[in-house]
């Protein structure tokens, strides 16, 4: 499939069917600690980069094949999907299967009116809020120019009084960024007039785009949770991938272009079928799609995808 994936294992959402609308790296961020590496495409410019109703013939085939195995469809990409013109359609045609839908925003369009309408009828709505001022807003999002932090902020003030589901705000803390107590009770200023239901703290796991970007101390994060009075979800996700056996190493690498996997959770997968893992690892690092990084004492394996969108 081009645009669906998974169920994947996820760490807020349980077993999550992924939904790709936007092209590899297009967004309007260039975030310090994505873990999809600096934006290829940037651009604050809305439009279908592929046919809706394709995107929607994957999403009912693969609840039809793995409804038992489906906590949420959620929309996220491997960029901003709000970039998406067609997101509300889509949302609410995905929600015709009965399953809870969610989509993990960056939160910069909801200034856009069109944008929070599209967004309003899913069941969990995620943006990302890193940043208590302009100044820290800069340095670790690095938005498009377009995007100015008040209005930023505006929009997402403005989404929580129209939402029909749940808001729950990720915060990402990076080290010497916005981890020190000051920039994390600006943060806490703003969310009393959003009223999320839940706030998540998270940190850079994966290999991020700039390497000097680090995890925060262990009690930073223990601040910040105090202050946001937050869910820490700092650690890896745990649960299995869905795949299929007999096309194992392009299933690995599919997943690898969207969530950079670690060997251990590789091994696992091969295991899970009584495959022999060492043979498909020594295949990944002699593949030149292939990029194998070493972080934090742990062996990603991340794909730069080949899927090219349409105007």
């Amino acid at each position: 499939m081009k645009y669906v994936y998974g169920p994947v294992p996820s760490r807020r959402l349980n077993r999550s069917l992924g939904v790709s609308p936007i092209p590899s790296k297009t967004c309007n961020y260039s975030c310090v600690y994505c873990q999809l590496g600096r934006t290829d495409h940037f651009t604050n410019e809305r439009k279908d980069f592929f046919d809706p109703q394709e995107i929607l013939k994957e999403i009912f085939q693969s609840v039809e094949e793995n409804r038992s195995r489906i906590d949420y469809i959620t929309f996220v990409g491997e960029g901003e999907p709000t970039l998406c013109k067609s997101i509300g359609y889509l949302i609410d045609q995905a929600k015709l299967t009965h399953l809870p839908v969610a989509i993990i925003t960056n939160g910069a369009l909801l200034y856009d009116e069109g944008v929070r309408m599209g967004l309003r009828n899913a069941d969990v709505v995620l943006p990302s809020l890193d940043a208590g001022d302009e100044e820290t807003f800069l340095k670790i999002n690095r938005p498009h120019k377009e995007i100015k932090f008040e209005r930023m902020v505006e929009g997402l003030k403005q989404f929580s009084k129209i939402r029909n589901g749940q808001l729950w705000i990720e915060v990402m803390l990076v080290k010497g960024l916005n981890d020190s107590e000051e920039e994390i009770t600006k943060i806490k200023d703003i969310l009393k007039d959003v009223n999320p239901d839940r706030v998540y703290i998270n940190v850079p796991i994966r290999p991020p785009a700039e390497l000097w970007a680090e995890i925060p101390d262990e009690e930073a994060i223990a601040k910040a949770h105090e202050i946001l009075e937050s869910y820490v979800i700092s650690g890896y996700e745990a649960g299995e991938f869905n795949v299929d056996p007999n096309h194992l190493y392009d299933e690995i690498l599919k997943i690898c272009e969207r969530h950079p996997l670690r060997e251990d959770q590789i091994k696992e997968i091969c295991l899970k079928f009584n495959i022999n893992p060492d043979g498909i690892i020594s295949k990944m690092r002699n593949d030149q799609s292939v990029k194998e990084i070493y972080y934090h004492e742990k062996r990603f394996f991340v794909v730069k995808p080949k899927m090219e969108g349409k105007a």
